[in-house]
């Protein structure tokens, strides 16, 4: 097809996937975490089995809708900045070009549907998921780039999300450490 909006679906299609496969999860987890700390006969006293499962998967999918949606937005920001800094396509035809990857990120979002009991497969696939839609966005516009341009945009990419994850890992563990030091009995 020649219309240039055809996969402009797909991204919130592909959000929705995710997040609902993640938090579907999270709510058999967190339901094993209540009865394991005698909670849930507390909850049960105001809510049924049903409406206490459909009342988490809410939250849980509106964290992880929220958390898919912030890392897209990096993500594409990462991305085209990078296409600033080492592309020759004055004309932005990358963009388009690159659009058709949405349907590997549409793809991987049913396939982590088979993950919903482990998150070790969840996050397998939505890592596979990411790096084939890499991969395929790397070729596609490497026709636009020079060679050093393409190796430019890789480095430029994989260490700038390097950086942001690392800076994300070490205040997790800073605030982690630092809750235990304040806890009294962790002394």
């Amino acid at each position: 097809m020649k219309n240039p909006y055809v996969y402009g679906y797909l991204p919130l299609f592909t959000i929705i996937l995710f997040s609902l496969s993640f938090g579907i999860f999270a709510v058999s987890e967190s339901l094993d975490l209540f009865h394991a700390i005698g909670v849930y006969s507390g909850m049960r006293e105001f809510l049924s089995d049903l409406e206490l499962r459909f009342v988490l998967l809410i939250v849980f999918a509106l964290i992880f809708f929220m958390l898919f949606s912030a890392l897209k937005l990096i993500g594409e920001t990462i991305h085209e900045l990078g296409m600033l800094f080492f592309s020759k396509d004055q004309a932005g035809e990358t963009m388009s070009v690159a659009r058709g990857g949405y349907v590997i990120f549409f793809f991987g979002s049913f396939a982590s549907v088979i993950g919903i009991q482990s998150i070790l497969i969840l996050i397998i696939i939505f890592i596979a998921t990411v790096f084939s839609y890499f991969i395929y966005t790397i070729y596609k516009t490497s026709q636009f780039m020079t060679v050093s341009g393409m190796i430019g945009l890789i480095f430029f990419e994989v260490i700038t999300w390097f950086i942001f994850i690392t800076l994300i890992v070490y205040a997790l563990i800073k605030l982690y450490n630092g809750i235990l030091a304040s806890l009294p009995f962790a002394t």
